[in-house]
């Protein structure tokens, strides 16, 4: 079974389409999987088992026929659950939608769907996914499968957990401040944040509208950054219902020439100082990529200390209206206690319409200064969290630490994250690789490339 479940979803892919392999198989591997590891974990809180059966039955038969659906044909996939799922409950985490089961797929499940993947479940998260630990009232707490006493990260720390333990080969998060980026370095993973308009939001619960929808982004995570690459261009594109989304080619990473490219790396944003073990891990990381032909120069951009204020401001401009919205169509009475500190922390914060646009204008400045920067350099190595997987229940004291990725949501930049390294307790430590706008093949190209050097993923003893 091992074979099967800790294989990438690529190999899974074209093992199906030569029938060395069957759907069912492959489904039936991944299921017992869950079955095994999911009470430790409680990663998966939404399990399709009869369905994903039934779907990689018919995968199956239409293959005998000859029939591919898609590039994903027969391989099991999970997703977040803030993403709607047709005919499966879909809560978000938060009580008023407790039993809610949507009518229509998201655009980015229905997309998964017809390039032949089948969905095993629906994965945990916070609140409204604003959290850096996946803990609401309607399902708990999810743990690192690395150590069991700690988080797996937030939002998307199931979607990280199960995958990295062999319950799905791929799934889907979204980010707004980390949220793909800081669970997989939790758990030792691969994921990426595309660009800011790559991937629609449509379907996402709360809903992509308002201002700070420009931070949020969906993306893969998997255990093999080739995974990253043969999804993200699934997902990507105009669906005609988000009105963020550009319509931009994707760049291919095989493509990407390694020793040409010109690489600025920072160990300290100047907000929190990373672990001694991190700041080793992002220099073996810029000597690697030195020894291979880039150019490499330590360099930072001027006036990055300001992201962490920034990312608050713009949860807290409208003092708290985003989320208390939320949860009035929500119907969601009791909320996280999270939640609750999020929000009052939101009305202490309230701003007047000549404050809001004076940090519009703020924050414009900032991405002009972080784009010139850019002009000099084709990706950023930094830290993605100043530390490693932290305790249940202490994210909101260390929550200076998850500054490193908000930076990249405030540009909108593409941002990858691969394991390069190894806490002194024995717990990953990811790499964050930022590319310059609509370079997402770069950001996977270096992060491939780091990959194959240290080895990324690694299966925890569990």
């Amino acid at each position: 079974m091992d074979r099967i479940i800790y294989s990438s979803a690529k190999a899974l892919a074209q093992a199906i389409r030569t029938k060395d392999i069957s759907s069912e198989e492959v489904v039936e591997a991944y299921l017992q999987r869950i079955e095994e590891v999911n009470p430790k974990l409680n990663a998966i809180v939404q399990l399709q088992a009869n369905e994903a059966r039934e779907q990689a039955q018919k995968a199956d038969t239409a293959l005998a026929r000859g029939d591919i659906k898609g590039p994903l044909h027969g391989v099991p996939f999970t997703i977040k659950d803030n993403v709607e799922t047709k005919g499966i409950i879909s809560t978000s985490g938060t009580k008023g939608r407790s039993s809610f089961v949507p009518a229509r797929d998201a655009t980015i499940v229905a997309r998964m769907k017809a390039a032949g993947a089948i969905l095993l479940g629906k994965t945990n998260l916070p609140e409204f996914a604003l959290g850096y630990e996946s803990d609401n009232l309607v399902y708990g707490c999810t743990s690192n499968p690395c150590d069991i006493s700690r988080t797996s990260g937030g939002s998307s720390g199931g979607e990280a957990a199960i995958i990295t333990v062999g319950g799905s080969p791929l799934g889907l998060g979204n980010d707004a401040g980390g949220s793909i980026r800081i669970p997989s370095h939790f758990c030792g993973i691969a994921g990426i944040k595309p660009t800011a308009g790559r991937v629609p939001l449509t379907g996402h619960f709360p809903s992509p509208f308002g201002h700070i929808i420009p931070l949020w982004q969906a993306g893969p995570m998997a255990r093999f950054v080739e995974d990253l690459i043969l999804t993200l261009p699934i997902i990507a594109g105009v669906d005609w219902r988000d009105p963020a989304i550009v319509p931009m080619p994707l760049g291919d990473p095989d493509t990407v020439e390694i020793n040409k490219l010109r690489a600025a790396v920072y160990t300290d944003n100047g907000i929190i100082p990373p672990t001694p073990e991190t700041v080793r891990v992002v220099r073996k990381t810029a000597r690697v990529l030195s020894d291979a032909g880039m150019t490499v120069t330590e360099d930072m951009p001027e006036g990055i200390e300001q992201s962490f204020w920034f990312e608050n401001a713009m949860f807290e401009a409208d003092a708290g209206y985003w989320i208390e919205k939320s949860l009035q169509v929500a119907g969601t009475t009791e909320i996280h206690p999270w939640t609750k500190g999020i929000l009052e922390e939101c009305h202490s914060k309230a701003r007047s319409s000549a404050e809001f646009s004076e940090l519009m204008i703020q924050l414009d400045m900032f991405r002009s200064k972080m784009l010139s920067f850019m002009e000099n350099y084709d990706v950023i190595i930094c830290p993605v969290c100043a530390y490693p997987a932290m305790n249940h229940g202490t994210s909101f004291e260390n929550f200076l630490a998850f500054s490193y990725t908000m930076t990249y949501n405030l540009t909108g930049w593409p941002a990858a994250v691969v394991r390069a390294g190894t806490s002194p307790e024995g717990l990953p430590i990811g790499v964050q690789v930022v590319a310059r706008p609509w370079r997402e093949d770069v950001a996977l190209a270096v992060v491939q490339y780091i990959e194959k050097v240290f080895g990324g993923w690694q299966p925890p003893q569990f």
